[in-house]
């Protein structure tokens, strides 16, 4: 099996994008960017709605620059 690399940290959504796709703001002890994140298949199956303000479990990419959507805090 393969190792996952991705890191995961806590951050706000900042803008709603089309798609389930969404801006975050990570917090500053994950460097505190802005990345482009995506809903996981689990929170769409659940139907668990995510809105601007709501905090967030993100699990990034190897290179950082992306994002998905595991929790909602």
């Amino acid at each position: 099996m393969a190792e996952r690399s991705e890191k995961i940290s806590i951050g706000t959504v900042i803008e709603a994008l089309p798609s389930a796709a969404f801006r975050v703001l990570l917090a500053d002890g994950a460097g505190g960017k802005e990345i482009f994140t995506y809903l996981s298949g689990k929170m769409r199956i659940h139907r668990i709605k995510v809105l601007v303000g709501d905090r967030v479990k993100v699990e990034l990419s190897p290179d950082g620059a992306k994002g998905r959507i595991i929790q909602r805090l």
